[in-house]
């Protein structure tokens, strides 16, 4: 009856065995054997199944990829004393993992440290830097003829192009902070700047800088229109007066050669019955005085002399 149970007993122990000699490394890690808290030979960084010491040896794995570094955003002078808030990141791999596991031990550890070379590599950096050269590239150019800008036309910003540029400076953290990272096992693979803004006070100064210049600029174009309207309405007025003027030209050309039209009619019509046109006019006129008028003549009057005639027959 014992003796199943020993070989129970035996089969479990050596698939226990078995299951602590051998560990499996995947394509993105390496690994180092630890026994009693020291690292025992070489790393390890191919893919497959590997043997150790069972019970008394560990694995250390790492990545063997690219792993991201954010910094935390700091307020930095540049040279000309302008704080600026700068935003940095960077991408690193562990390159020797026994230098790796004796410096920093993890990768919390590494981060750490990064947080404190990089950091300071940037403050170091920005601080020697004009502004300038730190938020334009190098290749950065600006055709002034087609910028609307008062400060720029004032001559009061600086257009030239930047000796180094963001890219330069970037190559500078790299370089300065790559020092420092043998010693870690690390290699920095590069190093970037993500985010440069002014702190707020000088964001807000800036601000109501900006929104000035905009007000000068559109209180600018409200004058040039202004006084485009005022040329348009005056072009306008004079266009006006010229139609009219000529219009009443054509309309005293048109009651002149009307008026001769009719006294022409006129002369025609005296012309052929002298005798009837002087009693039609006369009747014209006594019609004109109406029902209630009062005229005051001589009764011999020329005026009368067809009512006296009616009235002696």
């Amino acid at each position: 009856m014992k003796s199943p149970i020993i070989i129970a007993a035996v089969v479990l122990l050596a698939f226990i065995t078995l299951r602590e000699s051998t560990f499996v490394i995947d394509q993105s890690e390496q690994a180092i054997l630890v026994q009693f808290g020291e690292p025992v030979g070489e790393p390890i960084s191919e893919p497959g199944l590997h043997f150790r010491t069972p019970f008394v040896q560990e694995v250390r794995r790492f990545d063997k990829r690219l792993l991201a570094w954010d910094g935390d955003v700091s307020q930095i002078p540049t040279l000309g004393r302008e704080f600026v808030i700068v935003d940095t990141t960077a991408r690193w791999r562990i390159s020797d993992p026994l230098q790796f596991l004796r410096s920093v031990r993890d990768e919390s550890g590494a981060r750490t440290r990064l947080d404190d070379i990089i950091d300071s590599v940037a403050r170091d950096i920005v601080s020697g830097t004009d502004l300038e050269e730190i938020v334009r590239s190098r290749d950065w150019q600006v055709d002034v003829k087609e910028v609307e800008d008062e400060a720029v036309l004032r001559g009061d910003v600086d257009l030239e192009k930047p000796k180094k540029g963001r890219e330069r400076l970037e190559q500078e953290m790299l370089a300065a902070a790559s020092r420092l990272m043998p010693e870690l096992g690390i290699e920095l693979v590069d190093v970037r700047i993500k985010r440069i803004n002014y702190i707020e006070s000088v964001r807000r100064q800036v601000e109501t800088r900006m929104i000035s210049e905009r007000q000068s600029i559109a209180e600018r174009f409200r004058s040039e229109g202004q006084g485009k309207s005022e040329e348009i309405l005056g072009q306008m007025e004079r266009e006006l007066r010229t139609i009219r003027s000529e219009a009443e030209r054509q309309a005293a050309e048109i009651r002149g050669r009307a008026d001769g039209e009719a006294t022409r009619i006129y002369g025609e019509a005296f012309g052929a019955d002298p005798e009837f046109y002087a009693f039609f006019r006369t009747l014209e006129s006594y019609r004109a005085l109406g029902e209630n008028s009062t005229l005051m003549i001589d009764s011999d009057s020329e005026f009368f002399r067809y009512i006296e005639s009616t009235r002696r027959r």
